[in-house]
């Protein structure tokens, strides 16, 4: 079975170099994924597919070396088209990665727009037969692009996208306990929310049905305010004495 599958939720730890694979691994997680919007920010670019998918490669097998936990790689629309995305999950997999997020929308121009259904749907069909041991976890941007009746149409692509072969439905963006209720009880499938202001605590989730709870960059977030405020106060102080302040309690 896979790791990605738990009858409790599963709070995976999302990560974006080797370093933050190996304190998960050490705080105790299961499992860990990358997050795409970190890695990009760790290497200088935008989110939205803008690196090269050799630069995310290569960040994986980073990872992969050093740290023993399953990996799930969030893939965004999977750098490329159909065969291309095809060819992109296989050298993944060479690499014994556990799963993917792959998501349908795309980062034109500039902004992020929702794809048609029946395009992640069909790349689904033709990714179950290919990698029958991945876990799928198709993500859905209803929510986090503020769609009209976003409830209603995270169910209808996320019904589309299980009948095609999703293992997980990722709803980022969605926070309400009544739409994360509705969502989890329509699907036959692992139902995944990710850290968002407002989000319920786990224990909630966990009645509310979800089976799997994403960090997003958040974490990655919150590590780059905490290195620009050290920088600032060493700068500021014109010492070190603050990288040491622990040491003397």
């Amino acid at each position: 079975m896979s790791p990605f599958f738990s009858p409790t939720p599963l709070l995976l730890a999302n990560v974006w170099d080797a370093p933050s694979a190996q304190a998960a691994e050490a705080a105790g997680y299961s499992a860990i994924g990358t997050s795409s919007a970190a890695i990009a920010a760790m290497l200088g670019y935008q989110d939205g597919e803008q690196m090269p998918f050799n630069e995310l490669l290569f960040i994986v097998r980073r990872i992969r070396a050093s740290s023993a936990l399953p990996l799930s790689v969030d893939i965004e629309a999977g750098y490329g088209d159909n065969d291309a995305v095809i060819a992109n999950i296989a050298r993944l997999a060479e690499l014994g990665v556990a799963g993917i997020n792959i998501e349908d929308s795309r980062v034109i121009e500039g902004r992020r727009e929702l794809l048609a259904p029946a395009h992640l749907a069909r790349l689904l069909h033709a990714l179950r037969p290919a990698f029958p041991g991945l876990f799928l976890n198709a993500r859905t941007d209803t929510f986090l692009l503020g769609c009209s009746a976003a409830l209603d149409e995270t169910i209808a692509r996320g019904l589309a996208y299980v009948e095609a072969g999703a293992d997980g439905l990722f709803v980022p963006g969605i926070t309400a306990a009544a739409d994360i209720r509705q969502v989890a009880g329509t699907m036959a499938c692992a139902v995944n929310v990710m850290c968002m202001p407002g989000l319920p605590d786990f224990a909630t989730l966990a009645q509310l049905g979800v089976r799997r709870i994403s960090m997003g960059n958040f974490v990655h977030g919150a590590t780059a305010r905490q290195v620009q405020a050290m920088l600032t106060t060493i700068r500021h102080q014109q010492s070190f004495a603050s990288l040491f302040a622990d040491e003397s309690h």
